[in-house]
């Protein structure tokens, strides 16, 4: 009997080991989606930053909100959050993450 093809025992090692590697990406991944929602949200102060200036050359003072960036069109309305929730503020002139 000459059958080409795969025995039970060939496929249930090829599943575990596959398994097994599928179970050691998952953490990674998940610190690797952490960093990115952080480096995002830093990325978005500066944007806001840029636009704080902007609004101060404009009317010679700071905005007392983010909606005024907002309204002023110096912003869109989803740029005042960050990505993973973080909410963002003005505080002395620059834009905080709280």
């Amino acid at each position: 009997m000459n059958e080409k093809g795969f025995t039970l025992l060939e496929m249930i090692v090829v599943v575990i080991i596959v398994s097994i590697l599928f179970l050691l990406t998952i953490p990674n991944v998940s610190k690797v989606i952490s960093s990115v929602d952080s480096k995002a949200c830093k990325a978005l102060t500066k944007v806001v930053d840029a636009a704080i200036v902007q609004f101060r050359l404009d009317y010679g003072s700071d905005p007392g909100s983010l909606m005024d960036l907002v309204h002023g069109g110096y912003l869109e309305e989803d740029q005042i959050t960050c990505s993973n929730g973080d909410a963002l503020s003005i505080s002395d002139g620059h834009c905080v993450i709280n």
